[in-house]
């Protein structure tokens, strides 16, 4: 009997080694550089795709009296008037826009809750894990918007101007030779002010909504396409509660974007001014072609985002939820 114990222990120890060599798990630049590419890729492919719906929505919010017959009859009006390319306006500033956006965003907002749980530690901040996700993807988002200004400053005036420019680096080209630096940044304000409670809206709904999902469902037994599926019905909710906080900020930055201010007028007189000319009511224009886009980006961002994690290994990801 006591001969027999050693050889029935060490297979067992033999079988615990091979597996934790076979998973290995990642930290520092080898994680968040994960984290950083998924969250570009994923925010990158979505806005791409969904561009000809934000042609739609900026000319409703910039034109309104013309643009007058919701998002259907938006997408019917621009062809007829400018044809079916027009819908692609603002392709390249949008998608190499959001690439940026998306490593500084979702890297950002890995490496922040980091950050809070090494200050507070792992049970003070899972007991207040509403307003880590709050705090880290604000300071996340302010970062993505500082890479992210200037090539949406350049869609913008794209979309509301066709004849401006014939594609990004013109466009670029042509505001920096023609305004200035500071050009790129009349909107930063304004994007701070749509961008972070939007941003802070969609994670907190986003992992409000999965935890919710996987305290009835059993996380460690789903199959990929169940996560995934769980990562799109979580991230579709995120998407609506964001672009309903964000309608306002969006309808103004549409509006400071499309041309410049007067001479000496600042970008907080221009916003006080553009905000009393809208109204609550011309806020909220372009509301359903809005709805639909950030709800569908937000869904298909979180199930890419989700899968390239996994594809990747980047499986040391920051969960504190319970």
């Amino acid at each position: 009997m006591t001969s027999a114990a050693p050889s029935t222990a060490s297979p067992k120890v033999d079988v615990v080694i091979e597996k934790v060599a076979s998973t290995p798990q990642l930290s520092g630049l080898q994680l968040y550089s994960r984290f950083a590419f998924a969250g570009a890729v994923c925010c990158s492919v979505t806005h791409g795709a969904l561009t000809p719906v934000d042609v739609v929505k900026t000319r409703i919010q910039l034109d309104p009296a013309t643009y007058n017959s919701g998002l259907i009859g938006g997408f019917k009006q621009v062809i007829a008037n400018e044809g079916a390319g027009a819908l692609l306006t603002g392709f390249g500033p949008t998608a190499a826009g959001y690439f940026l956006q998306g490593a500084f965003k979702f890297g950002g907002y890995e490496f922040f809750k980091q950050q809070w749980i090494n200050a507070l530690g792992y049970e003070t901040a899972s007991n207040n894990r509403t307003a880590v996700y709050l705090a880290s993807s604000a300071a996340a988002e302010f970062f993505a918007d500082i890479a992210l200004c200037p090539l949406e400053a350049t869609r913008i005036r794209l979309v509301s101007e066709p004849t401006f420019a014939s594609g990004l680096l013109s466009g670029f080209s042509k505001i920096l030779k023609n305004e200035g630096g500071g050009a790129f940044y009349s909107g930063f304000g304004p994007i701070l002010f749509k961008q972070v409670p939007y941003t802070m809206a969609k994670f907190v709904v986003y992992e409000k909504v999965a935890e919710a999902a996987y305290s009835v469902l059993d996380r460690n037994s789903l199959s990929d396409g169940a996560k995934t599926g769980v990562n799109l019905g979580s991230g579709l909710i995120a998407g609506f509660a964001a672009a309903l906080v964000s309608q306002p900020a969006d309808t103004m930055l549409s509006k400071i974007n499309k041309t410049k201010g007067l001479p000496g007028e600042g970008t907080v007189s221009r916003l006080i001014k553009i905000g009393k000319e809208l109204g609550f009511k011309g806020s909220y224009a372009g509301i359903g072609a809005r709805l639909f886009m950030v709800g569908t980006l937000t869904a298909g961002q979180f199930a890419i985002y989700g899968d390239i994690k996994r594809v990747l290994g980047a499986t040391g990801g920051v969960e504190i939820g319970k």
